[in-house]
């Protein structure tokens, strides 16, 4: 993404509240559990879209790239779980990724536009609280692993950015996009008491 780009597009609307920071970081243990579950699942979103749009060849070259990556990620914090003792165990979901994945359209080609534009906004998300953690994560060793995460996220985010407007003219993509965003932003402002990373 050029520097130009990341000048004017604005992904999120509102930043994160100083209740989920104080939420997430009195419950570090479950924060680590539930990032488990959101590197899988953001492996497998990528990898969907891949089946989804096999002859896409930039889309399946660059989501080969993010898959890969966060399964990585998703053993990095397998390894954070195991070297805390905190067993692998199922999570209930908070409504934010199904109440995004309900906005997407369902006829082509808006329902690829939503895809890369809704999984832009989830790691722009997760980008903003993972640094929200490196900067204020009590125990050293996880700030910085955290922060060492953030890189990635941004340019994970910056990549369906990228496809969303190479699959789709850049006007109705960035228009979309702030409709997007508000949502997202109305999604977390309905306060939801378990600490998870997109709560």
């Amino acid at each position: 993404m050029s520097s130009s780009t990341a000048i004017t597009l604005k992904i999120l609307q509102e930043p994160t509240s100083s209740k989920w920071l104080e939420l997430a970081i009195n419950n570090l243990d479950i924060i680590l559990l539930d990032h488990s579950h959101c590197e899988r699942k953001a492996a497998g979103v990528a990898i969907n879209m891949m089946f989804r749009y096999p002859s896409y060849t930039t889309l399946v070259r660059k989501l080969t790239a993010i898959a890969k990556e966060e399964l990585e990620h998703f053993e990095q914090v397998n390894q954070w779980l195991e070297k805390k003792a905190i067993p692998l165990a199922p999570l209930n979901s908070p409504p934010y990724g199904a109440k995004l994945k309900a906005l997407i359209r369902h006829q082509e080609p808006d329902r690829l536009l939503d895809s890369l534009l809704v999984s832009a906004l989830i790691e722009a998300r997760s980008h903003e609280r993972l640094g929200l953690l490196g900067e204020h994560c009590p125990d050293p060793e996880l700030a910085k692993f955290y922060r060492s995460l953030m890189a990635s996220e941004a340019r994970h985010y910056g990549i369906y950015w990228v496809l969303a407007t190479t699959y789709s003219d850049r006007d109705p993509a960035q228009s979309r996009l702030a409709e997007l965003s508000a949502k997202e932003s109305e999604i977390l402002s309905n306060t939801y008491h378990e600490p998870r990373i997109h709560s």
